[in-house]
């Protein structure tokens, strides 16, 4: 789900236990790319995926420390559990992250 900015990426993680952040810019070819793959890793596991987009909210990159896109970011109950910024991840990856962290 594309979420506009921090007041509506506030009412997500309180509606969900568990949710994985995209934060991504609409110029990031790796951030396009993992997009479908993203989708299939909500479908697998369960965790909603809010995609967010910090450009459009610039409070956002220092509230959540987004120092590259795409960074994915685990949170639970409101607390963020894990981050990986490590560039594409395959699914299997990115459920593997979810997995160890949950």
């Amino acid at each position: 789900m594309r979420v506009a900015g921090g007041e509506e990426l506030d009412d997500v993680l309180a509606d969900h236990d568990r949710v994985l952040v995209e934060f991504y810019t609409k110029g990031c070819t790796l951030c396009q790319s993992i997009e479908p793959v993203l989708g299939n890793v909500a479908r697998e596991t369960g965790v909603p995926v809010a995609m967010v987009n910090p450009g459009e909210d610039i409070d956002l990159v220092d509230e959540w420390n987004v120092r590259s896109v795409p960074t994915l970011v685990l949170v639970e109950d409101g607390v963020e559990v894990a981050r990986l910024a490590d560039g594409f991840q395959g699914g299997q990856a990115i459920e593997d992250f979810i997995a160890e962290h949950t």
